[in-house]
């Protein structure tokens, strides 16, 4: 006779800003299993019932009420603000899923790294490209790599100008840079320059690590058309990736999963990446997909670029 195993617990979850990216996050928590969408934050109130009301789940614009709605949190707020919602989560013993970067100080991001280790608490980043990565077996590569060349360019948008294209774009291909190299970085140069916001619009940087391994980043957010390719280089040979066309080349001797955008993971990297979080926060993994303290890791080194350019 087989024993059916206790069911896991619906988690109510809330999301902390109603705009593109609040959506986003919000129709995945209504697809994914044993967990409801509850509850939409936002400073205004109609936007936060545009989201949440076809959703099924109560508006709020009252953060203290909000956070007693609800028992996992997402934030998808400008990035200047996502410190202050994340820690005020976490201050409410709730844990915080962040889109990206977690913070735009490396004090920020200490502090709620510690917030959420004092407190036991689950604090996943959404470096969702780290979800591709693990598809496709990357992760997996058992040789240290001796160079990263990543290219990462949108056209304009009026999208995520509270912060450089370094904290916007790069920030992904240095989490990736940092997921694949045990080295630390040890040196920055890169040249950089504002065109149509307050803040740097392209990025050229090197980074140097202790072990000899060398990433180049290359940025940009008013290129004339998107591109997103990264060819990582091995003692054994290359890996080359088209992010846009969801393809790869790879010369070295081993295998990749080459129907990777069939898996869950490479057909929806985002909802992969919620659902890491929930796994972690219910105890089924040991951690999130990305956690608090490696987002904290990319942000010192996207800072280290910025201040690298001037």
């Amino acid at each position: 006779m087989t024993q059916d195993l206790p069911k896991a617990p619906t988690l109510k979850a809330g999301v902390i800003g109603a705009g593109v990216f609040g959506g986003y996050h919000a129709k995945k928590y209504v697809e994914l299993p044993d967990v409801t969408l509850a509850a939409v934050f936002d400073i205004d109130l109609a936007r936060a019932k545009a989201l949440a009301e076809p959703l099924g789940a109560e508006a709020f614009d009252d953060l203290a009420a909000f956070l007693a709605a609800v028992d996992v949190v997402t934030v998808a707020t400008p990035a200047v603000h996502h410190a202050p919602a994340v820690l005020a989560a976490l201050k409410a013993g709730k844990p915080v899923y962040s889109e990206k970067p977690l913070a735009v100080t490396p004090e920020d991001a200490d502090a709620l790294v510690a917030e959420a280790a004092r407190r036991k608490l689950s604090l996943a980043c959404g470096h969702q490209e780290r979800v591709v990565f693990q598809a496709m077996g990357l992760l997996d590569i058992p040789e240290q790599p001796l160079r990263l060349e990543a290219v990462r360019r949108g056209t304009p948008s009026d999208r995520n100008l509270d912060v450089s294209v370094v904290l916007d774009l790069m920030i992904h291909d240095i989490d990736l840079a940092l997921a694949i190299c045990d080295a630390e970085p040890v040196t920055v140069e890169g040249e950089g320059a504002i065109t149509r916001s307050t803040s740097l619009d392209w990025v050229k940087a090197e980074a140097t690590f202790d072990n000899g391994f060398t990433a180049v980043f290359d940025s940009s957010r008013v290129a004339e058309a998107r591109e997103r390719t990264m060819k990582v280089v091995y003692p054994s040979g290359e890996v080359e990736i088209d992010f846009l066309a969801r393809t790869f080349r790879n010369t070295t001797p081993f295998p990749l999963i080459e129907d990777f955008t069939e898996t869950p993971a490479g057909k929806d990297p985002l909802g992969q990446s919620v659902a890491g979080f929930l796994a972690a926060v219910r105890g089924q993994a040991p951690r999130p997909v990305v956690t608090g303290e490696e987002a904290a890791r990319a942000l010192d080194l996207g800072l280290a670029v910025e201040l690298a350019c001037g």
